[in-house]
């Protein structure tokens, strides 16, 4: 297990040995916002975090409550024989903006990790108009395994077709969206929206993500 996920963490991050960055706006730098919380799963924030900075784009990480500097708990969640994932302690991540000085128009797109704190954070009025402000925008929002939650109480996802953690189907579907299983490691586009079942989707995810931020990587000669 521990050799396919320091492979999976290298495949996002050390492309760019081989490949360069360009950007279709190339005077304008791409920013971020990542919405997280205690017990974000480890991989999916961490991952997305390092890959987006590691092709230039800055990323700012909130969480509801917290401000620049405070730490958030992650956890770990993996299938080790049960019937469902079993959880256990990740790594702090530390916070590098405050939550109540988030200004929307300073950012090209958002990223919603998974894990357990989406159950929470989405219960917080201002995460909501965040998310309504992406989509009522039509800017880039990529949601990944559980972030997902989040977008289902936001009255963003009707009519939409997407995908999320298994659990989470039923959830889309009372929220007017199309649910649709794919691959755990396959994510899908519906316009501005691109979504991902879990962090084995993170290759994907990430490469439609860039599409919609107008990051551009080609192939060195």
């Amino acid at each position: 297990m521990i050799v396919l996920d320091v492979a999976i963490l290298l495949k996002v991050l050390c492309f760019f040995y081989i490949y360069r960055v360009e950007s279709k706006e190339i005077s304008m730098k791409k920013t971020v916002l990542m919405l997280a919380g205690d017990f974000v799963e480890d991989y999916e924030i961490m991952v997305p975090y390092q890959a987006l900075l590691s092709v230039g784009v800055d990323v700012d990480v909130v969480c509801p409550g917290k401000k620049e500097d405070d730490v958030i708990a992650t956890a770990i969640h993996d299938f080790i024989g049960y019937q469902t994932y079993a959880e256990s302690r990740g790594h702090n991540f530390v916070l590098n903006k405050t939550f109540n000085e988030v200004k929307l128009e300073d950012y090209d797109g958002l990223y919603v990790c998974g894990g357990r704190a989406p159950e929470y954070i989405r219960l917080n009025q201002r995460v909501l108009e965040i998310v309504k402000y992406f989509f009522e925008k039509d800017l880039p929002v990529a949601a990944i395994c559980h972030g997902i939650q989040i977008l289902t109480v936001a009255e963003v996802l009707k009519g939409r077709t997407l995908t999320a953690y298994p659990a989470v189907g039923p959830d889309i579907a009372l929220a007017g969206g199309v649910y649709k299983e794919i691959g755990v490691d396959e994510a899908i586009t519906d316009g501005n929206l691109t979504t991902s079942p879990a962090w084995p989707g993170h290759p994907a995810i990430l490469r439609e993500f860039y599409k919609l931020l107008g990051v551009v990587i080609v192939k060195n000669k």
